[in-house]
């Protein structure tokens, strides 16, 4: 993977890139979680390289994309995003987005229907209005100055054992929430600022409609939010498969990733190539 940088009006964008691989037909995007970097798909860029192009960033405003200016919407993510893809050549982009990214990957389906090959929501949600209630709507509005209540300590605990299940993915999600150890301000605006921007998509109330084949993988232990409770109805209302990650938490990737790699690579060589090429 080459570490490049994109540069925006906020800030430089780090992002890490494989154009070489067995099958250049599409291309993996991982778009890891809010405050969480690149390392969150550790292994998926070990078993997926060199199989298909793989890019993976850290978000605006994330770890080593930092200093960054906190003024832009996920609108603006998502625009950024298709424009690092095009200078890379990134033509066929298949989204796997965790959490944030899968919020990012719907609203990037939302402005660019016609170049997302494939969606994998990771113990994501669905971005139309519908799904939420007034209140939790509210609640990520308000939410940063509950986070600069708690003591820092104890965020990063609960940050690691409430999102995680596994050592494995605790582990890393410890290390990845130190990126920011000594300077719990800028975490604390980090997630106000990322509940904001995913309020105020919500409230565009676009059809945010995902028109390629999709997935919804979800751990049943998932305590963030209501998580669970969101991707059971998605389901429901649009038939998109889901897949259940027995004892995941809500970084499924992390806590079975042998589980979640093969759900997607069965679904990319299933419903995303063969469909495509018209390949039997």
């Amino acid at each position: 993977m080459i570490d490049k940088y994109y540069e925006t009006k906020c800030g430089k964008i780090h992002y890490w890139i494989n154009t070489e691989a067995e099958n250049k037909s599409i291309q993996l995007i991982l778009l890891p979680g809010l405050t969480a970097d690149h390392t969150l798909y550790e292994k998926q860029i070990e078993y997926f390289e060199g199989r298909y192009p793989l890019f993976v960033w850290d978000a605006p405003g994330h770890a080593s994309s930092y200093p960054f200016e906190l003024s832009f919407s996920l609108k603006d993510k998502a625009i950024w995003l298709d424009e690092i893809l095009k200078e890379n050549g990134f033509d066929n982009p298949v989204i796997v987005g965790q959490s944030m990214g899968g919020y990012v990957g719907q609203m990037y389906s939302e402005l660019f229907p016609d170049k997302l090959r494939g969606f994998v929501s990771v113990d994501s949600a669905p971005l139309q209005k519908k799904y939420m209630t007034g209140a939790e709507i509210w609640l990520m509005k308000v939410c940063e100055p509950v986070f600069r209540y708690y003591p820092w300590k104890l965020l990063v605990k609960q940050g690691a054992e409430n999102i995680a299940m596994s050592e494995y993915g605790r582990k890393i999600m410890h290390d990845i929430i130190m990126t920011y150890d000594g300077d719990k301000e800028r975490y604390v605006k980090l997630v106000g600022h990322g509940y904001r921007i995913l309020a105020a998509a919500v409230e565009e109330n676009l059809p945010y409609e995902i028109k390629c084949p999709a997935i919804l993988l979800c751990g049943t232990k998932d305590k963030a939010g209501s998580c669970i409770r969101y991707d059971k109805a998605w389901h429901k209302e649009t038939q998109i498969p889901i897949h259940w990650i027995e004892g995941a938490g809500h970084n499924s990737n992390t806590d079975d990733p042998e589980k979640v790699n093969h759900l997607i690579k069965e679904f990319v060589e299933n419903e995303v190539i063969l469909p495509s090429t018209g390949t039997v």
